[in-house]
Formats: C-alpha cells, structure tokens, sequence
C-alpha cells in the first residue's frame, strides 16, 4: 500500500443513507455516496496484511487489498480492471452483498473494518461514468451453443463469461425481463433496476442472446434444448419457499413473501397495475414471520406501502450486538443486524413459534405465538416451549419469509431426471455437471438459498467447467 499506516490516521466513514422521512415516501436507492476524494481516503486504510483475510472472505475471491491501493492512488480505471478480474457484477455486490470480506478485514478487530463493499460500488460507477466499460464481443466464435437457463446472479455470470471466450449463448428467463432474484425479488431500494438493465443491455451487445418469458421444461421442452445446444447450464435457483403448516394457514390475507416483494416491483416497473386484487399492506398490521434478509425486505416495502404498522418475528434466539467466544475473528459475525428497513419503524421480537393463524370471515386477523428456548446439547440446538408464553399478535397481513428449501422440481429437472441431493437440491460433480451429460447446473439449485456474490462465483466456476469441457470435446 501506499501509505501503510493509513488506518491510524483516517477513521471509518460510510456513504451514509437517505433521510428516513424521505425515503419511505418512494422506492429509490436507500443509500447515499462519498466524495472522490473521501472514498480514496477509505482506500487508504486498507493495510499492507501479511495475510489479506478479506481475499479469504469473498466468494469471488476479489484482489480487495489490490484495487484499494489503486483506488487510493486515484487509478480508478486500473482499480477497476483489478476489481473485474474476479467479478462480472460489482455494481451488484457493492449495493447489495452483505460484505463478508468486511467481517473477515484485518481491521475488524477493532470494529472498524475498510468500507470494501462501498469502495467496490464507487470504482464500478466510476468506470460506468468515464466510459471504462464498454462492449468487448469476442473476436472470434467457437461454433458452440450453450443454453444458460435461469438469469439470476449465477446465470448472468455463466453466460457472461461463456459469450466472452467466444461460444454462443443463449440466456433463457421465464419472467417478462432477465434477472431473476436480482429483479424480482430484491427491492428497488436497494437495487436499482435501471443498474441490471444497463449490465444486460452490454451483455446484448457483447453477443449475448436473451430469450424472456420461456418456461423451460412447458414452453420449450428440456429435450428440445438437449438436442439443439452442445452443454446446458441450470441456474434456476432456489424459489420453492419454505411454508408454515399451521392451523389457519388457509385464511386469506396469509402469502409468501416473494410473492408480495415481486408483485411490488413489478408496480414500479409497470408491468403491473395497481389494482385492489394486488398484495398491499396498506392501512394493515403486518406481521413478517422470519428474520432474515427477505423479512427486512418484506418491512421496508410494507413501510413504503403505508402499513399501520409493521412487526417481525424471529423463531431463533436474538443474536448479541458484539461476537461471542465461540465466534472469532475472521469468521462470519454472527450478530444482530438491523437494516435500513428496521431503521424506518418496526416492532421486532426473537425466539417466538407460531402456533396457529386466527381469522374471521374466512381472513387472518391475528397470529398466536409462543416463546421458545433454545439449548445446546454437544453442538446440537433443539428448542422447546416456555408453559404459559401464549399471546396473540394482530395481524391482518401475514408475510412467510422463512426461506426457501431447493428449486422448483416440477418442469426441466423433472422432465430430465436429474439426480437430487439429500436436501433436493441439483447433485453435481467437481465439474458442475449433473448426472446428465452436457447438462450443468450452478448458484442456488445447487447449493440452496445463499449469496448473490455467492451464486455469482458459482456461475463464474460452471462457465469454465463447461468452456474445458467443450474445448476437450
């Protein structure tokens, strides 16, 4: 680095985030940027580690300490050039990636680790901006196809790199628009749409060919593609929701949370009206079952929505506001996080079962719950119910947003008989390829419900399994 001990000098400071007041009142970008001059500033705190855990940490093992150094040194093209080497999507992770690699930073011993994931987004914005990025279509053409099918994180990124060492892809998508998560089920407010509409509108020009609102599987059959492509690619994802089977679970007024999530950004993208037939929390209590990062998203668009109010609840303990002994630095904190979301007005509550959905006229008004206790028993948790713990929430709007459990079966895997994992996911090889030949598959149908830097290092690892194995044959 540079200036090696600018981590003593130059204290942790982050972009920031709209005012609270005026973000609920629409769907744009919640967070804010810092100056040029600032962010270099940033940069200049990454240490000269002997052991850059925060390359550890990432799943697309990004060169962080590397382009911060060129970034500090104001080089911002050769930083991006260092930063697209391993990454096909910086504008996504830099908004939206949870940051691993900040948890793991050398200077997250102290609690004030480098801004990696903002540095990230400030050096891809600013290739945008100065016309750094712009189409590179092969110079020359493999003469192979390949159907990449799903356009998720994991199906961008495979396609992505396969288009550019020259094979000709063809990007399939059942949604009206590619995207996949990144589209329908992330919130504009924290993820612009117009920034995947100008990656794909590159990966058009470098070549690519998408093919929108195709059910592989209905509308084209999987054998069609077995015989008109040289290797497929499934990255369909992990969208079958994990579901509550409760008493009362068929009241209306009860919905997955994606189902909720996707119909609003729909409405912002008009491919959707307004209509009284939508999904709303308008003027409702809604109570989102589950704590993770779908639940906050679920909260911050009940908010915006105009909800009466809004509460959360957690079956798992309440995780402690700092690590804990069993949880060292360089690992995962697992510690309470609170969204933007949460920041803007919500009840939340931790270590609470549902027992049972209560209703009137055929509707949910309300939720029965109970508290639970958690115990550990050589590693194993098992939890059981506190006597007398009974209440009920009211709720007239009910969001399930427990996760999901492994793709959809029914259609393409189905038709094809992929073997299955023991959790239902796509078992695959060292290679990314399935218990069919030339069939691939990568992201979250193969490991279940993770990351989107996550998903986009698995389409990075299936594309060059698939170009090797292509090239061989």
């Amino acid at each position: 680095m540079a200036d090696i001990t600018g981590f003593l000098k130059i204290k942790r400071k982050e972009a920031g985030n709209r005012l609270i007041n005026e973000r609920v009142s629409d769907f744009s970008e919640v967070e804010q940027v810092l100056n040029s001059e600032d962010r270099m500033l940033q940069a200049s705190r990454c240490m000269d580690c002997g052991v850059p855990f925060c390359h550890w940490g990432c799943p697309v093992d990004n060169l962080i300490p590397e382009w911060n150094d060129l970034l500090y040194k104001g080089e911002w093209k050769a930083a991006y050039l260092r930063l697209a080497a391993t990454n096909n999507f910086p504008e996504f992770t830099g908004r939206i990636c949870p940051a691993p690699c900040e948890h793991a930073c050398v200077l997250n011993i102290n609690l004030e680790p480098v801004t990696i994931r903002e540095n990230e987004v400030a050096i891809v914005e600013r290739a945008f901006a100065e016309g750094y990025i712009k189409p590179e279509p092969p110079k020359i053409r493999t003469g192979k196809k390949i159907a990449v099918v799903g356009s998720g994180p994991a199906g961008m990124a495979a396609a992505d790199l396969l288009n550019k060492t020259g094979h000709s892809v063809t990007l399939f998508e059942k949604n009206e628009r590619a995207g996949g998560l990144l589209r329908f089920g992330i919130p504009d407010f924290k993820l612009s749409k117009t920034t995947i509409d100008r990656r794909l509108k590159l990966m058009v020009a470098e070549g690519l060919t998408i093919k929108t609102g195709v059910t592989i599987g209905k509308d084209i059959k999987g054998s069609e593609l077995l015989e008109q492509f040289d290797a497929i690619c499934v990255t369909t994802g992990a969208t079958h929701p994990r579901d509550l089977n409760a008493e009362g679970r068929e009241l209306d007024g009860i919905h997955f949370a994606m189902d909720f999530l996707s119909a609003q950004n729909r409405i912002n993208a008009g491919l959707l009206s307004h209509s009284s037939e939508n999904i709303s929390a308008e003027g409702k209590k809604v109570l989102v079952i589950g704590g993770g990062d779908t639940g906050s998203d679920c909260v911050g668009t009940s908010i915006r929505q105009k909800a009466e109010k809004v509460t959360q609840i957690e079956i798992l303990p309440k995780p402690p506001v700092t690590r804990t002994s069993d949880n060292p630095w360089p690992y995962w904190g697992k510690i309470l996080k609170t969204s933007t979301s949460h920041e803007e007005g919500c009840e939340r509550f931790w270590s609470l079962s549902t027992v049972r959905f209560i209703g009137n006229d055929n509707r949910v008004s309300g939720v029965e719950v109970e508290e639970v206790e958690w115990t550990a028993t050589d590693g194993k948790y098992s939890m059981q119910p506190v006597p007398g713990s009974h209440k009920i929430i009211e709720a007239d709007l009910v969001l399930l947003a427990m996760g999901f459990v492994h793709p959809v079966i029914e259609g393409l895997i189905e038709e094809l008989n992929l073997e299955l994992d023991g959790r239902k996911n796509i078992k695959v090889d060292k290679l990314n390829m399935t218990s069919l030949d030339k069939v691939f598959a990568a992201g979250d149908s193969v490991s279940g419900a993770s990351l989107v830097v996550s998903a986009i290092a698995s389409g990075r690892r299936a594309a060059k399994t698939i170009d090797i194995f292509l090239r061989n044959k």
